[in-house]
């Protein structure tokens, strides 16, 4: 098989314009709103390990399950370029797609299944509702709330090989031992360390098919 015979991709900023736990702080006010998006930078650059803001972020915004189902829809309005074509062509093409999120399950398992990727192909971070729908916390010992999360992940699928990691953050950058390649992907957000440590840089996703079928 030439090219790539699996490919991993993330999902916030990539997949999707948005990161989803900004995009959640929003909605309590410019005051949380400000304190998570610079949480969440510094972590994607690698600046802080993600483990070190992960429950920090949540407890702050504390999505309930109205959040969540709004994260849904504004992760859909969102969603890359010709996203659900290529990743289509790609299965088409007997190529294996699956996703490795930080983001929260619950929100994105909507959006895996618009672009045509089952359930058991979604690898994220699952939060839990109280009685009312309200935030209950999350799934802390996944190791997707980690710094080198992903890369444990990905280590223990066992996806067909040569395989390839997608994402735009420093804990995408983080699968790089585990995975054949790793490429930056810079449509919505660029951040320097991470592109200088990737073996591709692409900004489409017409882009990464044509990489991935190469």
């Amino acid at each position: 098989m030439d090219g790539f015979a699996s490919v991993i991709l993330d999902v916030d900023s990539t997949l999707c314009r948005i990161e989803g736990i900004d995009w959640l702080a929003a909605r309590r006010g410019p005051d949380v709103e400000r304190e998570v998006t610079l949480l969440t930078d510094r972590a994607m650059r690698g600046e802080i390990p993600l483990d070190a803001v992960y429950g920090g972020r949540l407890a702050l915004v504390r999505p309930g399950l109205g959040d969540i189902v709004a994260l849904t829809s504004a992760y859909v309005a969102s969603l890359a370029r010709d996203a659900k074509r290529a990743i289509g062509q790609l299965q088409d093409e007997g190529r294996r797609v699956v996703l490795i999120s930080g983001g929260l399950r619950e929100a994105i398992l909507p959006v895996a299944s618009l672009v045509g990727i089952p359930s058991r192909d979604v690898h994220a971070v699952s939060v839990m509702f109280d009685a009312n729908d309200g935030y209950a916390g999350f799934e802390s010992d996944s190791p997707l709330a980690t710094a080198e999360g992903k890369r444990t992940v990905a280590q223990r699928l066992g996806l067909p090989r040569p395989l390839l990691a997608v994402g735009d953050g420093a804990t995408d950058l983080a699968q790089r031992p585990a995975v054949d390649a790793f490429a930056a992907y810079t449509g919505f957000v660029r951040r320097d360390a991470v592109v200088a440590g990737a073996d591709f840089v692409v900004e489409s996703f017409d882009q990464l098919l044509e990489l991935v079928l190469a």
